[in-house]
């Protein structure tokens, strides 16, 4: 297999396709590459049910660099052209609704909210159909026909050798995927978001008749919809599923839905929204809600008096610390307002971060449990960091921006909460983050920033649980021979 790829990879170097660099910062070097395995996580996230989710370690595979080349080609471009009809999180979802609500006054009594989850996320098509949507998406949002000087017919390339070389073993057998690619790998969020931009067109074409309200999530959909009932709704959505039997999704369709984390109720043309709980929560639940950022806080080596101090900063932070004691509406809705214009000025940094990604600025460091408290592992690696680069020009800590991130695959899982003096915690530290944006506007452009990623030892990227078939296998088959489809080349005038 590898011997296969190297070969349709020098024949587009012999064709022009890829310059000398490129070919060989993608060559594949056999004594380093490892062969992927599959194993399952438990997926506890349904009520009184418990389900294993497929993951496949991927980091050192064949087609790793081929992958994280494509997406970082592809991804901002991508990023750009959805951005109009996509949801960052939930506090963005609930910021974009109650905008086009309260702005357009387009909520009526009879007006239905439909959530959608795609089941197949991953695994949405054949790979030959994956690559022409791409290509096609391609065609329709470039004017000339490249993308930073790659041309259209070579990114089908790239991706078909990434597409079909995508092997890994499980008890003694090895496989490749027949449909889509594998969730541990950030480029098939990219494929799976473009596959999923062209299929929602029959929706939103429907929708912008009456100036509907729409955007997505990964693989959830959310819309209001004006033109009927909520029989209409259905048969309208059952005849999109016909016509692209392929995306496989769920719907909700009522007058309130639970939409990612959050609830949303139309009450007679007004809107209400709060924190998704399951309906048989019990009050023990929401106290030991309450006490799980103060275990975790513990857990990682932190005090009592670090949790207090630090809640006391988030309300001086919006000067609303008569809220932490009080119910009073107005004062609520003022805390409303300044957090969800707070959790913009995150996006903004968060896309000035990415920047410096794409530009290899940032070094990704992981943070293993077993190394021990988090508030401890901050504290040696600042101390070595200062240590071994205090004096060097580029590398100092006067030359660099820290910032610590916790990543994990399901969002319910607690989020442990790390601060350093010395270190920046995005979203954590909010007298930080007010620092922060005044400094941004002073920043180089050529100022180098560091992270330090933190991932559990078993983190991946978001998967989707849900298969439409139990047993996973049967989305996969042996791999026979080494795939060696030949390449369309563009034409070399």
């Amino acid at each position: 297999m590898i011997e296969s790829m190297n070969l349709l990879l020098e024949s587009l170097k012999n064709h022009e396709s890829l310059n000398v660099d490129l070919y060989n910062g993608l060559l594949v070097d056999a004594n380093k590459v490892k062969l992927p395995y599959l194993y399952f996580l438990p997926d506890v996230s349904k009520e009184n049910e418990i389900s294993l989710v497929p993951y496949i370690t991927l980091q050192h595979s064949a087609t790793w660099k081929i992958s994280k080349y494509l997406n970082e080609l592809l991804r901002s471009f991508v990023d750009k052209i959805l951005s109009t009809t996509t949801f960052r999180d939930e506090p963005d979802f609930m910021y974009q609704l109650y905008d086009h609500i309260f702005t357009k006054h387009e909520l009526q009594s009879t007006t239905l909210f439909c959530a959608i989850k795609i089941t197949n996320y991953y695994a949405l098509d054949t790979h030959k159909n994956m690559i022409d949507i791409v290509g096609c998406f391609l065609e329709d949002n470039l004017v000339p026909n490249k993308l930073e000087q790659v041309t259209i017919q070579n990114i089908k390339n790239l991706l078909h050798i990434f597409l079909c070389n995508n092997v890994f073993y499980y008890k003694d057998q090895i496989y490749t995927l027949t449909k889509g690619s594998p969730n541990t790998m950030p480029l098939s969020d990219t494929l799976s978001n473009i596959y999923v931009f062209v299929w929602q067109k029959q929706i939103l074409k429907q929708l912008q008749l009456n100036n509907e309200f729409f955007g997505r999530y990964k693989n959830h959909i959310f819309f209001t919809w004006n033109n009927g009932n909520e029989e209409e709704l259905g048969s309208f959505l059952q005849t999109i599923r016909d016509k692209s039997p392929n995306v496989q999704f769920q719907k909700l369709i009522a007058s309130s839905v639970p939409f990612l984390n959050a609830f949303v109720q139309n009450q007679n043309g007004n809107l209400f929204s709060r924190i998704y709980r399951h309906p048989f929560i019990q009050v023990e639940d929401f106290n030991l809600e309450r006490i799980y950022p103060e275990l975790t806080c513990l857990t990682n080596g932190y005090s009592l008096r670090f949790v207090e101090t630090h809640v006391q900063h988030f309300f001086n932070f919006f000067h609303l610390h008569p809220m932490r004691y009080s119910r009073d509406q107005i004062m609520y809705n003022k805390f409303r307002h300044s957090w969800l214009n707070y959790i913009k000025v995150q996006h903004e940094l968060s896309d000035q971060l990415q920047q410096f990604d794409d530009k290899d600025q940032l070094i990704h460091l992981n943070y293993l449990y077993e190394y021990g408290a988090r508030c401890q592992f901050n504290e040696q690696f600042h101390r070595i960091w200062s240590e071994y680069f205090n004096q060097h020009p580029n590398l100092s800590i006067q030359k660099y921006e820290f910032s610590v991130k916790q990543e994990n695959n399901d969002q319910r899982q607690l989020p442990s909460i790390q601060v350093d003096k010395d270190i920046y915690i995005p979203g954590k530290n909010p007298e930080g983050n007010h620092e922060l944006q005044k400094q941004a506007a002073e920043k180089e452009q050529h100022k180098t920033t560091l992270s330090v990623e933190t991932k559990g030892t078993l983190s991946s990227y978001d998967a989707d649980p849900y298969l439409k078939d139990n047993n996973p296998m049967n989305n996969m088959m042996i791999l026979g021979s080494p795939l060696s489809q030949p390449l369309n080349f563009d034409t070399i005038e």
